[in-house]
């Protein structure tokens, strides 16, 4: 009896895994974004037009999110997740930007958010 109630919670627990890893019904997929954006992933280094310094990040199943300070402001990009540190130089390419993005799994509403294929730390 107790195998079979220690079966069923271990179930539960699968179920309940794997129906965190999927993101939130309107997050697009990294590979959505990258469709967006329509940029192959093994775009060369010289292609990342963008630079700027990571202020702070957030995991969130398979993208991270990346503030960034650029130039005197700061802006919010989405990219595969990468792990990054606060103060790291990034290059990134152009994204598919979406305003007043909420996000469900992180329960926050991003004024604009770069969804980008691709972030390098800098050299």
């Amino acid at each position: 009896m107790k195998s079979i109630s220690a079966l069923i919670a271990l179930a539960a627990l699968a179920a309940s895994v794997s129906a965190q890893a999927a993101p939130p019904a309107g997050h697009p997929s990294p590979a959505a974004a990258a469709d967006m954006m329509k940029l192959p992933n093994n775009t060369p280094d010289a292609q990342l037009p963008n630079k700027g310094k990571v202020i702070s990040t957030i995991d969130a199943n398979e993208y991270t999110y990346i503030e960034v300070s650029k130039g005197k402001g700061t802006e919010w990009l989405a990219a595969p997740k990468v792990a990054l540190k606060k103060d790291t130089v990034i290059r990134y390419e152009d994204g598919a930007v979406m305003n007043n993005f909420h996000s469900k799994l992180l329960n926050r509403t991003f004024p604009s958010v770069s969804f980008v294929n691709r972030v390098v730390p800098g050299k």
